[in-house]
């Protein structure tokens, strides 16, 4: 039996019927009626302290977006992914990126079997290998050191283990350096590695079919850039180790499969950090800084399956993001962390959101008649403050915003950190009650100036503060987001696992190498404009005048 379709349900007109009752009320106004709201409108769990009461919600909207999810079956979903089900409906998959951080000891069952026990025995063979190549044990084919590491993938494969490494660099060993490779522009090979030595470089092949286009060709050209270093076969048994499930063409690569960590079918890439892919966030943190990330994923795990929804952070996060979304047409989000370690944290999150959510039918296969997920996008406060935060704050556009921040700083500066931390407080005041032109005349502001000063507010954001940016905070942190993105798509009613979206460019690009490749013009078959791309590539790249075509 189908379920009845999202904007037919009563829940959403509800919604519906309230936004254009309520949903333009300004956040001066609620904010000057209401003592307690931001009392009320906040929540602590995990060591995470979020702060909604900037968003345009009154507790009338949280009612009726808790009975929507309620009606979509949200709880029942969340108890169906810890089951160890098959929510992931078109890959026929159970989705269990939360095994990868459950504690030895739980039982999580997929088809009978109890897959924490191979989680953690793969934990542990990652710690073992991980203190031997800390500790000098494990050495090059030459006898010398491992000091470089770099880890070859894309996607979730690449976006995750840089974020992690970024993010935790703070804790990371400084005598050991570690590059990162996704990009099948030859680019990021040459300048990725073009002051190392291969005989103290270890490679992280990672690619769950080890077939992966652009992870495979980089892959080669890491092999042939080793062998033409040490000149021997050899070589590679001890600068190459392997994040993958397919053993057979790991040992083709000429990779020994003791020295391949494997991950399985239910993790999804951009839900895989915290598996064998984080490898080498393992190699630069330490398997006890990597066991304390993966506490903090557990405990927003446990919070999440267990806290009731007007309590439970990603679920408040979630609704937020659908009344957002849905009601107020805010077609994009902006993540602005104030703390710089997190640099790539929004880069991770638009594949984590837009990859999960960006679909286009429901799970039976009907078109879907509202907007999914938004486009999340940002960068680090305060630089953000002097690119992007124009068109936030007087731009025609609602962007609902997410700041993040830290109590105290890893590396304390005199009063910096209080500098940094103002700066996030103060723009989520700014966003939320702007400017009237009655306040910038009261400055004396020239008239003709006055609209070009005023700011509208009532522009939406959260706030989410912790002590510290630990590895256990970097866990609960991403594990919010995870599972809000989860509860979106029950809501939206749409696989939020799969990622059929990509695979098209990936079909059209094999069949264009194949063209790109012979020396003589192939019979091309595409549209014109294709055609007639391939034929101008062609003649640019084989024309003898570095200008281009004559």
């Amino acid at each position: 039996m189908t379920s009845p379709d999202l904007v037919t349900r009563p829940q959403w007109q509800a919604l519906k019927k309230h936004f254009a009752q309520s949903g333009q009320q300004h956040l001066r106004d609620l904010f000057a009626a209401d003592s307690t709201r931001s009392e009320r409108f906040t929540v602590e769990a995990c060591g995470l302290y979020l702060d909604y009461s900037k968003q345009r919600i009154v507790d009338q909207t949280m009612r009726l977006l808790r009975e929507l999810a309620e009606c979509c079956g949200v709880p029942e979903r969340i108890q169906a992914m810890f089951r160890g089900e098959r929510i992931n409906t078109t890959e026929k998959r159970a989705v269990l990126h939360i095994a990868l951080r459950a504690p030895a000891g739980e039982k999580i069952s997929v088809d009978g079997r109890d897959v924490v026990e191979d989680v953690n025995t793969v934990l542990d063979r990652m710690a073992e290998f991980c203190e031997q190549v800390r500790d000098g044990t494990w050495l090059g084919h030459s006898g010398k050191r491992i000091r470089n590491i770099v880890s070859i993938g894309i996607g979730g494969s690449d976006l995750g283990p840089v974020m992690a490494y970024e993010a935790l660099r703070h804790y990371s060993r400084r005598d050991m350096r570690f590059r990162f490779v996704s990009n099948v522009d030859g680019t990021d090979f040459v300048e990725a590695t073009h002051d190392l030595d291969a005989n103290e470089t270890l490679f992280i092949i990672c690619s769950k079919t080890f077939t992966t286009l652009e992870t495979m060709t980089n892959a080669h050209a890491a092999r042939a850039w080793l062998l033409k270093q040490s000149g021997t076969e050899h070589a590679i048994a001890k600068h190459f180790v392997a994040v993958s499930s397919n053993a057979e063409e790991v040992q083709k690569f000429g990779i020994d499969s003791a020295h391949m960590f494997r991950f399985w079918d239910w993790v999804g890439g951009r839900y895989s950090m915290d598996s064998a892919i984080g490898l080498s966030t393992m190699l630069a943190i330490g398997p006890d800084h990597f066991r304390q990330m993966l506490a903090g994923f557990h405990a927003m795990d446990e919070h999440f399956r267990s806290a009731p929804l007007e309590r439970n952070l990603p679920v408040l996060m979630a609704l937020l993001a659908v009344w957002n979304n849905n009601f107020l047409a805010a077609a994009t989000v902006a993540v602005v962390p104030y703390d710089q370690y997190l640099k790539r944290f929004t880069a991770y999150l638009q594949q984590l959101t837009m990859e999960s959510n960006g679909k286009h039918v429901t799970l039976d296969g009907k078109q879907v008649g509202y907007a999914t997920g938004p486009v999340y996008w940002g960068e680090p406060g305060s630089n953000g403050q002097h690119s992007f935060f124009q068109l936030i704050h007087q731009g025609t556009r609602i962007v609902p915003c997410d700041f993040i921040g830290f109590g105290q700083p890893l590396n304390a500066l005199g009063d910096q950190h209080d500098v940094l931390m103002a700066n996030l407080i103060a723009q989520g005041e700014a966003l939320a009650f702007g400017k009237t032109a009655d306040q910038v005349r009261a400055e004396g502001t020239d008239e003709a100036l006055v609209p070009h000063r005023t700011f509208e507010g009532n522009r939406p954001s959260n706030t989410i503060l912790a002590a510290k940016l630990t590895p256990h905070a970097l866990g609960t942190l991403v594990a919010l987001y995870e599972h809000s993105v989860f509860v979106q798509g029950v809501i939206w009613n749409i696989d939020s696992f799969d990622q059929w979206g990509v695979e098209l460019g990936k079909q059209l690009a094999r069949k264009t190498i194949a063209e790109l490749s012979p020396k003589t013009l192939p019979n091309l078959s595409h549209d014109s404009s294709t055609n007639a791309l391939i034929r101008r590539y062609r003649q640019l790249r084989d024309s003898d005048h570095p200008g281009g075509v004559a």
